[in-house]
């Protein structure tokens, strides 16, 4: 059984070419990285062997990577089979990736022009994101102060691991009171995301979804919206004000790592999951397990 601990655990990480022991797996204290947020990472889901929709999530991290104005040394294929790589090496049927690429030691500064590339891909058991009690009577959510921010203040499109520090305070500080997770607003103060998950609120029969003005159109997300237009139910994407959410009849997160979430509480504002989230839950499950939609992660 792998201690708590993330850096003291039996296995092997995929780290520039190469699979290390999950111990040596190790970077400078001064890397670019570290200092200036200079790294782009994707979170992924494996279900009976298989990367759900691996490539996607592959062409995402290297665009992520030219978003913050770097290239990757390997192609969306290479990083796919590194992937491979390290979920065999670690005997993983049903866990979690996480590539991540970032600006190495060799200038320290806030210009890093010609610090190398890395890239590591780690692959490990893990169960779902939140625990199967909340998941079933609906996660409680609240308005966090941090706001996600402008176009013009941040690559937002990119999955960049320095985005996610207004996340880490805000979860932290809805923790820290009680809750689950919180809700995130963007500058102009509508509704986003929560801190690692998208948002789906069931209003009148139809899905009504936050336009990815501003923050990252996940995988997920796209995936469930083709899911809900396959059943015929209408998916709007708008701008969605926080006034807005009492009027949902129910609200889902989705995500990577946390799946189809339904909330059941976001601030005073209380839901309860009914068919909607349940359709969406089942639908979501028999997706990641079908192989056209996955990368099996057989030996060659």
């Amino acid at each position: 059984m792998a201690s708590a601990s993330f850096d003291d655990r039996d296995g092997f990480i995929w780290l520039n070419g190469s699979l290390v022991p999950w111990r040596d797996a190790h970077l400078h204290v001064l890397s670019h990285a570290l200092h200036y947020g200079s790294s782009v990472f994707e979170g992924e889901r494996m279900y009976g062997g298989a990367v759900f929709k691996l490539t996607e999530h592959s062409e995402r991290l290297v665009k992520s990577a030219e978003l913050m104005g770097f290239e990757i040394p390997y192609s969306a294929a290479e990083i796919d089979h590194a992937t491979m790589e390290a979920a065999r090496a670690n005997n993983i049927v049903d866990g979690y990736v996480r590539p991540i690429a970032w600006r190495g030691s060799e200038m320290m500064g806030v210009s890093a022009q010609k610090n190398r590339i890395n890239l590591a891909i780690a692959a490990w058991e893990w169960p779902s994101y939140f625990s199967p009690e909340a998941k079933m009577k609906g996660i409680r959510i609240k308005t966090a102060e941090w706001r996600r921010p402008s176009p013009q203040c941040a690559p937002v499109h990119a999955k960049a691991a320095g985005l996610y520090m207004i996340c880490t305070l805000s979860k932290h500080a809805a923790e820290a009171e009680g809750w689950d997770d919180a809700l995130m607003l963007d500058w102009r103060g509508r509704v986003a995301e929560s801190t690692g998950a998208n948002i789906f609120l069931a209003m009148d029969g139809k899905l009504h979804t936050p336009t990815p003005d501003c923050f990252l159109d996940g995988i997920t997300r796209r995936t469930v919206i083709d899911l809900a237009k396959a059943r015929g139910i209408e998916v709007v994407e708008r701008a969605i004000e926080p006034t807005e959410l009492a009027q949902a009849d129910e609200v889902f997160l989705t995500g990577s790592a946390a799946e189809v979430t339904p909330v059941g509480q976001i601030d005073d504002a209380r839901f309860t999951p009914g068919q909607i989230c349940e359709a969406m839950i089942d639908d979501y499950a028999k997706a990641v397990r079908e192989p056209a939609m996955a990368e099996k992660v057989a030996a060659e």
